[in-house]
This record gives C-alpha cells, structure tokens and sequence, in this order.
C-alpha cells in the first residue's frame, strides 16, 4: 500500500522505468476519502488502511483501462486519449456496466457545452457506436 512507496522509479507494464515514486501515481487519498464517505451514514468512520487499498485499486483501474484507450490511440497514431476512447476501452475490457452510462454521460456533457459554446455546435457527433445506449439504461452516479 502507500506504506510501500519508495522514491526508487516503479517499473510500467512494458518494463519501463518511468520515473516516478509509487505514491506519485496514486490518486489523492484525501479525495479517495471523500467519495468513500459520501456513500456511508454520517456516523461511519473508514480506517486508513481501507483508504489505502481504495487509494490503489482505484489508481490502478484508471491506468488499466487508460493504457487500453492509449494503444487504441498508438495504434491510430492518435496522441490524445478523448472520452470515447475510453468508453471504447472499458467496453472492449468487459465493464459495459462502466462504459454505458460513461457514454451517456459524454454525451449529456457534450449538450450542455454545446448550449454554452454556439459556435462549437456546428460538428457534432453520436458517440454511441461501441455500446447500446438505450432510454432505460443506468446512469448510476452520471445522472
């Protein structure tokens, strides 16, 4: 866990140095804290080593579905991962349950900047290839 975090450079999943303290990769635990928090009763207390192991399971589920999203991009000789690459990467990984209600999110999000930018209205584009976007779909926290 962050106990664990040297100031040696961690290895990526190609064998790579890259550089950076394990910790440095690590969402902040406070903001991990926070989003735990918010699903349990006022009362409760999260103990620090649950804010630890939350701290990398979460870090360690974006690099994997953003390193998907990235050799989709190398592959396109692409430099920028964009949202649909990462719904695309979390469908192809299996987690539509993930992917579904991200899409609907992106979409609903590309509406409301739409409304505020007029002129970046002009091209816009269904996101909806990769996963079934139905009415009836969850949107679980995305609403």
């Amino acid at each position: 866990m962050a106990e664990n975090a040297g100031t040696s450079g961690t290895t990526s999943n190609n064998g790579n140095n890259v550089g950076f303290k394990e910790q440095d990769q690590l969402l902040p635990i406070a903001n991990v804290g926070r989003i735990m928090k918010q699903i349990l009763p006022p009362n409760a207390k999260i103990s620090k080593e649950a804010k630890e192991t939350m701290q990398e399971c979460a870090s360690e589920f974006i690099s994997f579905v953003t390193g998907e999203a990235s050799e989709k991009c190398k592959k396109e000789r692409r430099k920028t991962v964009n949202g649909d690459d990462i719904c695309w990467a979390l469908a192809t990984l299996g987690l539509d349950d993930y992917a579904v209600p991200l899409k609907r999110y992106l979409l609903r999000y590309r509406e409301l900047e739409g409304e505020q930018k007029p002129a970046a209205n002009h091209d816009k584009v269904a996101i909806v290839d990769n996963c079934n976007v139905e009415d009836g779909d969850n949107m679980g926290p995305f609403i």
